[in-house]
């Protein structure tokens, strides 16, 4: 317990560090507002798909790109695409996403409880109706064992080495963070820059591979607290694993420590979010990040890592929905 708790501590400390916990920050970025946001996550990404790689090669990790969610209704990649959409829809109504909520309720962000009530909603929903309907429709289906036959990776899909796959993503994301910087610069409110708070997420990537050599993802946590539910009322067996609920509760401690450190990272945010909205919010992300496999970290950062086509689309689905949502809101 205590590896995941201090991953976690790592994690929760970098993204109240770069403010990206903030309601406000998230909101104005589904709106095209402020690219703060996406700066951070695009230098995570691409400084994180070095070290996982690094990681990978040395023999030290051992880890299988994500797979295909798969809900049998268009195609192998459904439940990325309508988990995705779900989840972007969510983080635009909470202001938050599944690894931010912690380090809202750490932070002391009011929002990030009335957010973290509806995720644990949507755990227990998950674990108790929805994850048993899913499996039973996809257990047999055609598209789901088919899944097993296609590439995961963008080097097996494309046909290029690794290396030259790494090299693409850096010249990719580097091009995009310089265009934002020029055309958009970000307005941080955080104690560092976007592209800083990148770079201190890696770090936490870093302490999750070197303690319990795995990556980072929040998004099992609503999963495990729903089975721990079920379980406790006589309706289940009892869970093997807490680790992500170990994970997420170390995000919390980490954002408290920082809030209480530094009063640059306590910023009221600039918007309000509701606890009717918040909860409605926090009940689609959950959904969202288990109907598509994994959260904003779990695709967005580690997944590109190991260069899961799955991952892209689930990020491109995320902004989809998240801005979409944010169009009708105005």
């Amino acid at each position: 317990m205590s590896r995941p708790f201090v991953s976690g501590v790592a994690f929760g400390a970098a993204l109240t560090a770069a403010a990206v916990h903030q309601p406000d920050v998230i909101v104005a970025q589904m709106g095209f507002q402020n690219w703060h946001m996406v700066t951070t996550f695009l230098t995570a990404s691409s400084t994180s798909t070095i070290l996982v790689n690094i990681f990978q090669r040395l023999g030290y990790l051992n880890l299988n790109p994500r797979n295909y969610s798969t809900l049998n209704l268009f195609g192998l990649f459904d439940g990325n695409i309508i988990g995705g959409w779900l989840l972007g829809a969510g983080m635009t109504v909470s202001g938050s996403c599944p690894g931010t909520v912690f380090a809202q309720v750490g932070a002391g962000v009011r929002s990030g409880l009335y957010t973290l009530a509806g995720t644990i909603l949507g755990g227990i929903i998950w674990s108790g109706f929805l994850r048993p309907a899913l499996h039973d429709r996809t257990k047999s289906n055609v598209e789901a064992t088919n899944a097993k036959n296609h590439p995961l990776t963008l080097d097996e899909w494309i046909g290029m080495s690794q290396i030259s796959i790494i090299a693409s993503i850096e010249i990719l994301f580097a091009s995009m963070i310089a265009v934002i910087v020029y055309l958009a610069p970000p307005e941080s409110g955080g104690m560092v820059g976007p592209v800083t708070g990148g770079l201190l997420i890696t770090s936490a990537q870093l302490v999750s591979i070197v303690m319990r050599k795995s990556l980072l993802g929040t998004s099992r946590s609503f999963e495990e607290v729903g089975d721990y539910f079920w379980w406790t009322i006589g309706r289940g067996v009892r869970p093997t694993s807490y680790n992500a609920i170990a994970l997420t509760a170390g995000m919390a401690a980490g954002a408290l420590a920082v809030s209480l450190g530094s009063p640059a990272s306590r910023a009221i945010p600039d918007i309000v979010i509701g606890p009717t909205r918040a909860v409605i919010g926090g009940f689609l992300l959950a959904i969202g990040a288990r109907l598509g496999g994994g959260c904003t970290s779990g695709h967005g950062i580690s997944g590109v890592s190991l260069f899961s086509i799955s991952s892209l689309v689930s990020v491109v689905a995320m902004f989809a929905g998240g801005m979409s949502v944010a169009a009708i809101m105005g």
